[in-house]
């Protein structure tokens, strides 16, 4: 009884001395009414879902070594990513 006495008054008093929240309001304007930002709130989650059940995991079986070859599958180059780039202090300016 003693904890949820502690409990319950720690909470009244988080609830008693919060302070607004100084967030910005998202404001409507007539862009957000044009048809084609209404159908791509539509397509949008539509693509992101076809993307992740059917794209990638015919990916992911295509690029399996074994079967490389019967699908024609090269493997990507990794140049460019983000862990071939050079550390700042390699770099001379």
């Amino acid at each position: 009884m003693k904890r949820f006495l502690t409990a319950a008054t720690l909470a009244l008093l988080l609830v008693a001395t919060r302070s607004p929240v100084l967030a910005d309001e998202d404001e409507y304007d007539d862009m957000q009414a044009h048809p084609l930002v209404l159908a791509y709130y539509i397509a949008h989650p539509v693509g992101y879902v076809a993307e992740w059940l059917v794209t990638r995991p015919f990916h992911y079986i295509v690029s399996r070594p074994s079967l490389e070859r019967l699908f024609g599958h090269t493997p990507h180059e990794e140049i460019g990513l983000y862990h071939d780039r050079p550390v700042a202090s390699q770099t001379r300016w």
